[in-house]
């Protein structure tokens, strides 16, 4: 009698199991539909946009060149101030003076030598965009949960996330996103230091420092720098830091002499389809599609504008 009533308590749960089991996979996304990549190659001209040269910052170091696209609907008072600085030769001959593993590569005046001539050396903190102007922000939100706000989504390109009911909006620290180094007074970023974050997503930085932008090109640049050994990945040495050649803002190049990219627009059933590619990735790899996406995980697509497609 008890093996039998240890015979029926496997049986039902095995069939428990089995229905558990059989609703999971029930619950997968199917593995049908377009990859990312045929996505793009369907694309039209209009899905994507050429960033204007006002924000479009050139970093060039003997390694190459670094192309940040700055994010003036965010943080204006930061952006005007970093075009100031941009404009009288701020950032020329200073260096990459910390590379942290796994965290952010910075560069700026690493020995407080120079003193700004137009442009300011404090500004309030821009943490996030604050009541009606958050209404008046592009967002295109993603269908998912996130972990560190109530929507997560995209704005103008710019990995974003929002707040409605509190009327908050701000940039999220997703790989390549640039911020303001500061110290710890609220009001001592001023965009004389500038980092991109290099390594998996810091998201607790979110709304603790003004972020001004994304880089475009060049991480490769950025996050293959020789770390710096010392406390928070700074150079130990001055000549172990990698000098800046010059940064100039694209509009102040004569047209010939832009880099000619193109960035996939954020607002459009292209885009919309494209985020459902990430969301469940159909390539061959992959044998079970996520059906989940998260804010840092979906790559913005740039092409040279004059690339063949």
């Amino acid at each position: 009698m008890r093996r039998s009533m240890v015979a029926a308590h496997l049986a039902a749960a095995l069939v428990c199991l089995s229905a558990t089991v059989n609703a999971a996979d029930a619950a997968k996304p199917a593995k049908t539909g377009p990859i990312a990549a045929d996505v793009l190659a369907a694309s039209s001209p209009s899905d994507w946009r050429s960033p204007d040269p006002e924000n479009l910052l050139y970093m060039d170091l003997a390694q190459g060149r670094v192309i940040i696209e700055l994010a003036p609907a965010f943080a204006p008072a930061h952006i005007d101030n970093i075009r100031k600085l941009v404009r009288e030769g701020w950032f020329d001959g200073l260096a990459v003076d910390r590379v942290q593993d796994n965290y952010v590569t910075q560069w700026g005046d690493a020995d407080n030598t120079r003193t700004p001539r137009t442009a300011q050396t404090k500004l309030a903190p821009e943490f996030v965009v604050r009541g009606a102007a958050v209404a008046k922000l592009a967002f295109t939100p993603l269908p998912d949960r996130d972990t560190y706000a109530p929507e997560a989504g995209y704005s103008d390109g710019f990995p974003a996330a929002r707040d409605a009911k509190g009327q908050q909006a701000w940039l999220v620290h997703c790989y390549g996103m640039v911020g303001v180094g500061r110290d710890m007074a609220l009001d001592t970023g001023s965009g004389a230091e500038l980092y991109a974050v290099i390594g998996q997503a810091p998201r607790h930085l979110d709304r603790n420092i003004t972020v001004v932008g994304r880089v475009l090109r060049g991480m490769d640049i950025l996050s293959s720098l020789p770390r710096g050994t010392a406390a928070l990945g700074f150079y130990d040495k001055p000549e172990q830091r990698v000098p800046i050649t010059k940064v100039r803002l694209a509009a102040d190049l004569p047209a010939d002499q832009r880099e000619k990219l193109t960035v996939l627009r954020t607002d459009t059933p292209t885009w919309a389809a494209y985020v459902e590619a990430r969301r469940n990735r159909r390539e061959d790899f992959f044998p079970v599609p996520a059906g989940h996406v998260d804010v840092c995980n979906i790559p913005l697509p740039i092409r040279m504008a004059d690339a063949p497609k």
